[in-house]
């Protein structure tokens, strides 16, 4: 749940390619305590995978290339520094489906990735991370914590 009367931090960032991405997704994870939430909202193929390979990366995965979106899935669970669980709301429709699917049982335990956080129906403490696309590479990222 967010905590009252606390004003996000909210910080902008335009990436000029996949690679700027990644980076700024491994910079922000540098500082994770291990029970961090990210909900990444964003249309297809705006980055989020992309960022989310970047956190594992930072958080010591072994290979980042194994980081995919979980779309069919619905849940991947990779182990570094800390267990990362990487989730894709993309396929479910109702908030009932969600909510069915369990994955609120990881909050606590790792670091919880959320694609198509947009689908969310209820409010999380946890660092939304939008990606607005505005050039062929070019990425507007808003990181709100």
């Amino acid at each position: 749940m967010k905590k009252p009367g606390r004003k996000p931090e909210v910080k902008e960032f335009v990436t000029q390619s996949e690679e700027e991405t990644f980076r700024l997704a491994h910079e922000l994870a540098e500082r994770f305590n291990g029970d961090e939430v990210v909900l990444l909202f964003g249309e297809l193929g705006a980055g989020k995978t992309v960022f989310a390979k970047g956190i594992a990366s930072s958080l010591g995965l072994e290979d980042h290339h194994h980081v995919c979106s979980p779309s069919f899935t619905l849940v991947n669970i990779y182990q570094a520094k800390f267990p990362i669980y990487h989730v894709d709301l993309y396929r479910l429709g109702t908030g009932a489906e969600i909510q069915d699917l369990g994955w609120e049982d990881y909050l606590g335990q790792g670091v919880v990735l959320v694609e198509w956080a947009e689908k969310l129906t209820f409010p999380l403490d946890a660092i939304h991370v939008r990606f607005e696309v505005i050039g062929e590479n070019q990425r507007k990222i808003t990181i709100s914590a």
